[in-house]
């Protein structure tokens, strides 16, 4: 019974679980169904007749007959004693911090009305991580709820975290409190997405955009990445799996953009030459299998991991960077601009991103830097907010082209699996002269575990993979390299969902079930496959755009002048010699 009802549940579950289940609220914030189930923070503190004392409610199981009280004045002033002990040694900036209005310990400290701390004494003052390109640690902010522990030690199996000293001393840290920058860290930030305050979050750059939009001798323009279109409407309010396409390209346009354009259709390039790349490795023998390099945390994690695999890894560089690179000469040609006028902005679902734009190999092929500032999911739907723009009241309107224009291959990079299929798309076509009308990759677009499919090409079949999260990547390159398994081509996403679930994207706080974070990200992904099949053309070599760059700029795939802008080198980075980078754009 709990708080006078009586409850049916099945066995094994918690107290926690069997009161959502009538409707009672029971507080959580270390707490992650399927995660972290540690009863750390004691936030759930339960009442339950006969016991000794309060139990936490998220890891004590629901029994017969047991009859629990979750709101009795004990239960409450417990809570209460709590959330007081944890901000009396938390930094007071929230009208400052990043996480304002979206940090959990905050918003339970206004649930329970803390207006008084009864406890005192000195507040713990680390210094800030800022050495890292991508993201920043405010150790002062963190609640030891271990999430980020378990996320990368468990699900990204990279385990760069651990708790370190005792007691009101402990933090969540990298060994040694090195820095981020010090560490094999890949950047992907599912641990920012699970932190319940501002302990870990991106390193932020709207400054150096806003400054850049009122510039009157810049050319500012903004690509977006695939999964924003089903991702930014979300911080103003609307359902997730959103397809906001229209609608953001009129809001950054009231930004003060000079040009606003479409990464999707740097994702039709990818395609191009990384299909191309594919079918020359395939005629002349390899060497196979050929991996995707669009993720910049798998990046990341080959260059630092398997550098024995580097010659695997596809030449092209990212949607991102092929695309700065074509922005400074393509774009800057058609549109009569010096190309030194022309800043470059992208927004991308992923914090690695800002790394990939400021490592030093491949990114200057211009002589400049491809991208010159990135912006996260979260820092877009910021400056909207600043200007005062509300992104769901805003009108359709379409990209701006040359290089606005996708295929609905393009699209679909966004989620787990749409690498693969956008690219096999053009490579079935261009090896058999037939469409591939039916998508046995279709089934790749599970979230769960690594996929296989077969493709048929007529001479001989292509044996393909995907893996999310770079935990499964790590068992599948294992397997690769003993030679247990076999493949052609593998796509790999370091992220769980792909970039629909970056760490960039939008945070939930309270959201506390592993099945629920999944669950919001299998809805953003569904919205890019249907906006793929709204498409009229969803094929990268149909698309007229592609076609007009290489006729009139490229050439062909894989040409010299393709080779020198939209392909890249890689160099492996040696564990032993890690230091930071995050200034060297400055």
């Amino acid at each position: 019974m709990i708080d006078g009802t009586k409850v049916e549940v099945e066995q094994g579950t918690t107290i926690l679980e069997a009161a959502r289940s009538i409707g009672l609220y029971i507080p959580t914030m270390c707490y992650l169904k399927g995660l972290n189930v540690i009863g750390a923070c004691r936030v759930c503190l339960v009442e339950v007749e006969g016991a000794k004392s309060l139990q936490p409610s998220c890891a004590i199981p629901a029994a017969h007959g047991m009859i629990v009280h979750t709101n009795s004045p004990k239960v409450i002033k417990a809570r209460k004693m709590v959330l007081e002990l944890f901000l009396s040694n938390h930094p007071f900036d929230c009208l400052t911090c990043v996480r304002n209005q979206v940090c959990e310990l905050q918003s339970l400290a206004e649930r329970y009305h803390i207006t008084n701390l009864v406890a005192s004494g000195d507040r713990k003052t680390l210094p800030k991580d800022d050495q890292s390109p991508a993201m920043v640690r405010e150790p002062s902010k963190c609640v030891v709820c271990r999430r980020c522990v378990r996320v990368c030690k468990d699900i990204q199996e990279i385990g760069i975290y651990q708790i370190v000293e005792r007691g009101l001393d402990a933090v969540a840290s990298p060994a040694f409190k090195k820095s981020l920058a010090e560490t094999p860290c890949i950047y992907c930030g599912q641990c920012l997405l699970l932190c319940p305050t501002a302990a870990i979050h991106e390193r932020e750059d709207q400054e150096k955009v806003w400054e850049a939009l009122h510039d009157p001798n810049k050319h500012v323009i903004i690509q977006t990445a695939p999964s924003i279109r089903g991702t930014i409407g979300e911080p103003f309010g609307m359902p997730i799996g959103s397809l906001v396409t229209g609608k953001m390209v009129a809001a950054i346009r009231r930004l003060g953009f000079d040009k606003v354009f479409d990464d999707c259709f740097g994702a039709d390039i990818v395609v191009m030459e990384e299909g191309h790349e594919l079918m020359h490795r395939l005629k002349n023998g390899g060497p196979l299998p050929q991996f995707t390099s669009c993720c910049s945390g798998w990046l990341r994690l080959c260059l630092l991991f398997y550098p024995e695999l580097i010659p695997h890894l596809s030449s092209v560089k990212s949607p991102q960077q092929l695309f700065g690179a074509l922005v400074k000469t393509y774009y800057a040609q058609k549109a009569g601009l010096d190309p030194d006028r022309i800043f470059s902005v992208s927004v991308m679902p992923c914090v690695a991103k800002k790394w990939e734009a400021v490592r030093e190999e491949g990114t200057r092929a211009t002589g400049k830097w491809d991208v010159d500032v990135v912006l996260t999911t979260r820092e877009l739907a910021q400056m909207l907010r600043t200007a005062g723009i509300d992104l769901s009241k805003m009108p359709e309107e379409e990209f701006d082209n040359p290089m606005g224009y996708a295929s609905g291959a393009g699209v679909i990079f966004g989620s787990g699996g749409g690498v693969l299929e956008a690219t096999m798309r053009t490579v079935y076509e261009k090896m058999t002269g037939q469409p591939l009308d039916s998508l046995p990759l279709r089934e790749l677009m599970s979230f769960e575990k690594v996929q296989e499919a077969e493709i048929d090409l007529g001479d001989r079949k292509v044996r393909c993979a995907v893996a999310r999260t770079t935990g499964e990547a790590r068992r599948l390159v294992d397997k690769v390299k003993s030679g247990e398994l076999q493949f052609d081509f593998i796509e790999i996403m370091a992220c769980p969902g792909g970039c629909v679930g970056g760490g960039g994207q939008p945070i939930y706080p309270g959201l506390d079930t592993w099945d629920g974070q999944m669950e919001q990200r299998y809805k953003r992904g569904e919205a890019l496959f249907r906006q793929d099949k709204l498409k009229d053309i969803r094929k990268a070599h149909e698309n007229p755009y592609i076609k007009m760059l290489y006729d009139e700029f490229l050439g062909q795939p894989l040409s010299e002048r393709s080779r020198q802008l939209l392909h890249t080198v890689y160099t492996e980075i040696p564990l032993y010699d890690l230091q930071g980078s995050a200034s060297s754009m400055e």
